[in-house]
């Protein structure tokens, strides 16, 4: 399949299975593309599972190796067995300066991360890493901020992978039957919606990846592995965002632009 010229992307994500579940369709889309694409991941430890399946996840993707920042999930001891701070705990500073030096060393035109809400749950390490993303976005351009990086780079566009109310769809009632809530933004908030159906299949894949979430009941991978094929491909095969930086702009309304 011949794919348009894609700007390079890098997602950051709180947890390993986020950058598969929000974007997975429009990372695989970048990489069939010939764009450089990459995924800083804010939790859990390299020594741990989760790194492993990452690492896995990221490899069907096209998305390189996994980037840790090396926080502890804020709901799992287990995720920094060494010890590390909890993401949600971590000084702000401290934490904008790890994901500054990632993005100066890969030099990506868009950022991609959580929206405001922590992603229909509202889970805290969404949250936080919403706001880490956010000004390490804008400090990563300023060269008085965090000179020992590396090089100032100034990504040209952050978008936040988000879900409006008539967006959410099949997986409304999948999340609600396990108790979880539905956090949606305003329909005007969705700048961007992508149909990343050509790509469902290596999204499932990458979400699959994440072995010890798909083989439990609550997580979404768990979730979406038990469904109907149809069902499931409903739900993964669009993907919804809102331009932060520099704020909505004309282009095209239907892929991720520099």
């Amino acid at each position: 399949m011949n794919q348009p010229s894609l700007p390079s992307l890098m997602g950051v994500f709180a947890h390993p299975d986020d950058e598969s579940l929000l974007t997975g369709g429009v990372l695989a889309q970048h990489h069939a593309a010939g764009a450089r694409t990459s995924v800083v991941t804010a939790t859990w430890a390299p020594t741990s599972h989760r790194a492993t399946e990452l690492a896995d996840a990221l490899d069907a993707l096209g998305a390189g190796a996994p980037r840790l920042l090396g926080y502890a999930d804020a709901r799992n001891p287990a995720s920094a067995p060494d010890g590390a701070v909890r993401l949600v705990d971590a000084p702000l500073d401290e934490a904008v300066g790890r994901l500054v030096a990632h993005i100066r060393e890969v030099r990506p035109d868009i950022v991609v991360g959580h929206d405001a809400l922590g992603q229909l749950t509202g889970h805290p390490d969404h949250r936080r890493a919403h706001q880490i993303t956010l000004l390490a976005v804008e400090a990563a351009g300023l060269p008085h901020l965090y000179p020992a990086a590396g090089e100032p780079w100034q990504p040209a566009a952050l978008y936040a992978a988000t879900h409006s109310q008539s967006g959410v769809g099949l997986l409304g009632p999948l999340l609600q039957s396990v108790g979880k809530t539905l956090l949606t933004v305003p329909e005007a908030y969705v700048t961007t919606t992508v149909d990343v159906s050509p790509w469902a299949a290596v999204k499932m894949k990458a979400i699959l990846a994440h072995r010890s979430e798909a083989a439990r009941e609550r997580p979404l991978p768990g979730l979406l592995a038990r469904l109907p094929e149809p069902e499931r491909d409903e739900i993964i095969s669009t993907e919804y965002f809102t331009r932060l930086t520099p704020g909505p702009a004309p282009g095209d309304p239907h892929r991720l632009v520099a």
